[in-house]
């Protein structure tokens, strides 16, 4: 530490001892008024006999930051009156402190070190202990459309693993899942989706070695037909208003959902059909999320995303 950074520190000390005497004061330096200069200027000559001038604290003390260290004969006032012999014991105590942090900080680094190496050997023994205990094996599973033998689209199916009462959705990409399989369990998954016709399938143990399964998802017809229609720029738009009419149930009921929630809109058959019959951009940029259907297999409700 340089000797004018002591001098801040010794500034600091002499209104700590400042504010002993006078605990109403808790500003600082810059909000040390004309009578809290009096207040000091007696607290030194009662402490230390000696006398400061109102000139020299306006100078050295009132400052934020001061550009070079006073002369030492004020400097050994200030540290008698922090409980220092003089300016070169205040910074001679400082080296002493230095001192003990760098044993300090030796220690804790040899403590550090110690207990990195205990944390080590335990982690080890415990791999070691685990290693030995079966863990789960992961298989792929491949998602195909049945009639194409396409795989699907990862954004238009969803799939849970259900395990011991506890449902996780798994992660697809290009149309295959990871599934994590125990030699001793089995699992069930769950697969869901506005395209296709839902379906679950058990995993049994003896399956688990099995390194790769395929499992086909029946499209929903109407709901397909729905989504070539929306992407399409046909505009032959009596063919699409008849081929909407077959497949749209009459007491449709669509709710699309407005980006950065602002809530929704409703449309009933004959409204939605008004929008689909002539393609625009914003149609296209529609996203179907969910699809329900009623007895007769007609498309009875939509709930679509905006993007």
């Amino acid at each position: 530490m340089t000797q004018l950074e002591k001098f801040h520190e010794l500034k600091k000390k002499v209104l700590l001892k400042y504010q002993e005497q006078y605990p109403f004061f808790q500003g600082n330096w810059k909000s040390f008024s004309a009578q809290d200069i009096q207040n000091l200027i007696g607290l030194i000559e009662v402490n230390c006999k000696q006398t400061v001038s109102e000139k020299w604290i306006y100078t050295h003390l009132k400052p934020e930051i001061n550009s070079k260290v006073p002369r030492k004969d004020m400097l050994n006032i200030l540290s008698k009156l922090v409980g220092f012999s003089g300016w070169d014991e205040f910074i001679f105590e400082d080296k002493i402190f230095e001192s003990k942090e760098l044993k300090e900080s030796k220690k804790s680094k040899k403590m550090f070190w110690f207990s990195l190496l205990i944390l080590i050997f335990v982690i080890v023994i415990a791999v070691g202990f685990f290693h030995k205990k079966e863990l789960p094996k992961k298989k792929t599973i491949e998602l195909n459309n049945q009639f194409t033998n396409e795989k699907v689209n990862s954004e238009e199916v969803k799939v849970f693993q259900v395990e011991d009462s506890v449902t996780q959705e798994l992660e697809i990409i290009e149309g295959k899942v990871q599934v994590s399989n125990a030699d001793d369990k089995k699992t069930k998954l769950v697969i869901q989706s506005p395209f296709y016709e839902p379906k679950t399938v058990v995993l049994h143990p003896n399956q688990a070695n099995e390194p790769q399964q395929t499992i086909d998802l029946k499209p929903d017809d109407y709901a397909m037909m729905l989504k070539a229609f929306m992407l399409s720029d046909n505009k032959d738009w009596q063919t699409r208003k008849e081929r909407l009419n077959t497949i749209l149930a009459n007491n449709l009921e669509v709710i699309v959902m407005l980006k950065n929630d602002l809530g929704s809109e409703y449309f009933n058959k004959n409204e939605f059909s008004q929008k689909l019959i002539v393609p625009t951009s914003t149609v296209r940029k529609m996203k179907i999320v969910e699809i329900k259907n009623d007895a007769n297999k007609k498309i009875q409700f939509i709930r679509i995303k905006q993007e």
